[in-house]
């Protein structure tokens, strides 16, 4: 039944590997009598309508009786003030340094213990949408947190009757619950961006000093992708879709950051040249047994950026951050987006904007398509070898975006590598190398790096890119030996052609290359989380 959150009083020891500090000092805080327990949608609803942090608008929300909401239920926004953006400089794991743990801990009880002054919520739900991969998730806030604590709930899967039997009947993962405290009103003179502090092999977590939904949102993922990791699945931050056509199926995954386009391409209809059906455009998990996929959230994190005021999208939106809001002709409150008012505007949106959602794909997919903003590489690239292929994954490179709360002094521009694109790993990053490797090698699933940046200062437009997944997709697309690059092919495309007769462009991809093998040479020579096998690095360097 899911993950563990009870337990036998025998079983309650302390060689019991369920427990260590951390996930002690944590769970015990949803315990006391300043906790009031919020169990329903419409508890939290009515807590976020009357929080003095909110703004009421007049947007209705469609299907508010499917989600758990009031009938008369509207969009509610809530804004933070200079950090709009996930903070990456603020995490740190459990077990990674021992003489930081040290300092950590009583710090952590002493923040605890402070929150014992503060009227607090809790609230649970489930992520993972599928009897086969269910976690039962456990989010405490202090009051002032009530919009977070509903979008929480939105985001992930609320329990209600339906979900609850499901659990009961899912199958046992031998992990703990996932408990997450927050307090966005601590400070601390040596972690003045904030401390996102993760106990992964405990589920456990505290996010203190930090405001943003993402980090609970995030926060909460990167706990079960590493459940995920550890009970025969690859954990995925990406988009996946199928392809139904002439009764055949293609199944594509997306692996990319915030703002390079997974979503979009995701999301894409096609002209409805296909029946498409989406698994989820943020977070999902592949089995290495069969190959099929389970979405882990219901609901959308979208950025706002694309949608102005009259979008037919915002028909779909349930609580909002980081926007402006006005009144239109009626005199009615409404959003102002486009990120006039901030960059990185957000929304957390019904999973009915996508009419053709499911939570499992049975099938294996087909295809994975890295994702990268590098300029040097033509808009499609094939990779025929399944050691560069997941190499390449490990070395994925692409550029930051708003989404991410930056410290100073970094360009913004600068072409940066994030493994798999996913900054909330929380295990060493070769597990996931040998996870993908698995699923080239044994699933015979073809891997791509598309590129919707620029190539050579040509801009790639959206059409281009969803016209080159549509001739992989219809088997008519011709690919190209990539010059003196072994198992590389690129996809001719008018107006892209490589120039591969050229010194100085060949020149410029093998820079592009040794920055990657630079990146894994310094990661093996620190011997920290992102070492990677000796394979991967020398796949790479063949390539110069």
């Amino acid at each position: 039944m899911g993950t563990k959150g009870t337990f036998s009083r025998n079983k309650i020891r302390k060689e019991n590997s369920y427990f260590s500090q951390l996930r002690s000092i944590v769970e015990t805080a949803f315990y006391g009598n300043n906790t009031e327990e919020i169990k329903t949608v419409e508890e939290a609803y009515r807590l976020a309508e009357q929080s003095f942090q909110t703004i009421v608008t007049d947007l209705p929300i469609k299907h508010p009786e499917l989600l758990g909401l009031p009938g008369n239920a509207k969009v509610l926004v809530e804004n933070g003030g200079e950090t709009v953006g996930r903070t990456a400089a603020a995490r740190r794991i459990y077990g990674m340094d021992k003489a930081e743990d040290e300092k950590l801990l009583p710090i952590i009880r002493q923040a605890v213990y402070a929150g014992k002054s503060k009227k607090r919520y809790k609230t649970s739900g489930y992520i993972g949408l599928d009897k086969d991969f269910m976690i039962k998730a456990h989010l405490s806030v202090p009051e002032g947190q009530e919009n977070n604590l509903l979008s929480w709930l939105l985001n992930f899967q609320p329990e209600t009757q339906a979900y609850n039997e499901l659990y009961v009947g899912s199958a046992q993962i031998d992990q703990g619950d996932i408990y997450l405290y927050q307090d966005p009103e601590w400070s601390h003179p040596d972690y003045p961006l904030g401390l996102a502090y993760f106990d992964p092999d405990h589920n456990a977590a505290v996010i203190l000093g930090l405001n943003y939904f993402g980090e609970l949102k995030k926060g909460a993922l990167s706990l079960a992708w590493n459940i995920a990791n550890h009970t025969g699945y690859v954990a995925c931050h990406g988009g996946q879709k199928r392809f139904d056509n002439n009764n055949s199926s293609y199944v594509a995954s997306f692996f990319g950051l915030s703002g390079s386009g997974k979503s979009t391409l995701t999301h894409a209809k096609h002209e409805n040249k296909y029946e498409v059906k989406v698994l989820h455009d943020d977070a999902f998990i592949i089995s290495q047994k069969d190959g099929s996929s389970i979405a882990l959230e219901p609901s959308y994190f979208d950025k706002t950026n694309d949608y102005p005021t009259d979008h037919p999208e915002v028909e779909y939106f349930l609580t909002v951050q980081n926007v402006g809001v006005t009144k239109d002709l009626e005199g009615k409150k409404v959003l102002v987006m486009e990120d006039i008012r901030n960059g990185n505007g957000r929304t957390v949106k019904s999973r009915y904007s996508t009419p053709n959602r499911v939570d499992k794909f049975e099938e294996a997919t087909n295809a994975i398509y890295w994702i990268m903003k590098d300029d040097s590489l033509p808009p499609l690239i094939k990779l025929a070898d399944p050691v560069l292929a997941a190499a390449f994954g490990a070395t994925l490179a692409t550029k930051r975006t708003s989404a991410e709360r930056i410290e100073a002094g970094l360009d913004m521009n600068q072409l940066v590598i994030e493994p798999y694109a996913n900054p909330f790993r929380l295990y060493p990053l070769s597990s996931d190398y040998d996870r993908f490797k698995n699923l080239f090698t044994q699933h015979k699933i073809d891997c791509y790096i598309i590129n919707t940046g620029t190539f050579m200062e040509n801009k790639i437009p959206k059409e281009v890119t969803l016209g080159i997944i549509e001739a992989v997709v219809d088997k008519t697309a011709r690919f190209i030996p990539f010059g003196p690059f072994e198992h590389m092919s690129y996809m001719e495309i008018e107006g892209y052609s490589p120039e591969l007769e050229k010194e100085s462009y060949v020149d410029l991809v093998k820079d592009r290359i040794k920055m990657r093998v630079d990146y894994m040479s310094k990661a093996n020579e620190a011997k920290g989380m992102d070492m990677l096998p000796e394979e991967a690095l020398t796949a790479m360097m063949n390539l110069l």
